[in-house]
């Protein structure tokens, strides 16, 4: 008789990081800081694009996020979907491929940056994060600022699943399925999780104001109903303005055991018509909010659309006073 194989769970990667450290930081935007630095995203692809023609842009930011204090790097995988893909002409199997380089490209800046004896003074071995960008993303209509689809949940299981599977074996510690608009995407995701029991993840929704994800769920609600899930290593929220933060946190707090995240946008607003971001970011700004998050919860911490390698080096100089 063959013995029977046991497949034996990973040790949850963000619990043994807190296990050693008060806060995680993330980094901060990967798609509007490769646009920064030349990059042109105008395609439904966004920065899944760069993919195809800069792979090193990639890499260097990534490497300067590490080098501003991230402990964990989410890859260039948000929009990159097979029917994405597809759209563009470009087979399953090549599909695959990129999305495997968008989280070896993470890997590699991480194990450069780790590799200097300097870097590793006071600080814990980063991670990386393989971003999983909702349905919403790949529709690249801005849906997941509203969710709604009007999809089955046959049709979001087919897409998400065949990309989780390729992420789950990519080599990153965990997955980030990241800018969910709805309670029913992040059940159906976390549903999906337990076909790959050696994978971690953690579930951030996008939210229209300080109570709602943008699909109109109480995010209390909703965080509530994924703490039964044990390989959901955190909960949050993200891509949302940073003035919403305090109070989706004091309504998160209550109604989870696991700790919560939130990496909010820089506070700048888009302008779809004339494609263009109008206000103000400021890093020294974002840093003292931050600060206030981690007083109200919050154990993972970093920036989302507009926020730069900057502003994740002023967040962290802020947090590790008061952490």
């Amino acid at each position: 008789m063959r013995p029977r194989t046991i497949h034996r769970m990973r040790r949850n990667p963000i619990a043994e990081f807190l296990a050693r450290r008060a806060v995680v930081i993330l980094d901060g935007a990967l798609a509007t800081e490769l646009e920064r630095r030349g990059a042109d995203l105008h395609d439904p692809l966004w920065s899944a694009k760069v993919l195809l023609e800069a792979p090193a842009l990639i890499r260097s930011v990534h490497r300067d996020y590490f080098e501003a204090g991230a402990d964990v790097a989410t890859t260039a995988t948000y929009q990159a979907s097979f029917e994405g893909f597809e759209r563009r002409g470009i087979d399953g199997r090549r599909a695959e491929a990129l999305m495997r380089l968008g989280v070896t490209l993470a890997l590699e800046a991480r194990d450069a940056f780790w590799s200097e004896r300097s870097h590793r003074a006071d600080r814990l071995r980063p991670l990386v994060a393989a971003s999983v960008g909702p349905f919403g993303a790949m529709l690249a209509d801005g849906a997941e600022y509203r969710g709604g689809y009007g999809v089955s949940d046959a049709v979001l299981t087919a897409f998400h699943r065949p990309r989780m599977e390729v992420l789950v074996q990519s080599g990153a510690d965990l997955l980030a399925c990241e800018t969910l608009p709805s309670l029913s995407e992040a059940l159906l995701i976390a549903q999906l999780l337990q076909q790959f029991p050696r994978a971690w993840a953690w579930i951030s929704f996008s939210c229209r104001d300080g109570e709602h994800t943008c699909e109109g769920q109480r995010i209390g609600d909703c965080v509530a109903r994924l703490n039964e899930f044990p390989q959901v290593v955190s909960v949050g929220v993200n891509c949302t303005p940073p003035q919403f933060m305090s109070s989706l946190l004091a309504r998160m707090r209550d109604h989870t055991d696991k700790p919560l995240l939130v990496y909010p946008n820089s506070g700048e607003r888009y302008e779809p018509v004339a494609k263009r971001w109008l206000g103000h970011a400021d890093a020294a700004g974002f840093a003292s909010q931050a600060r206030h998050w981690y007083e109200q919860g919050a154990r993972l911490i970093g920036g989302c659309c507009r926020t730069t390698p900057q502003d994740i080096r002023s967040l962290r100089q802020g947090l590790l006073q008061c952490a």
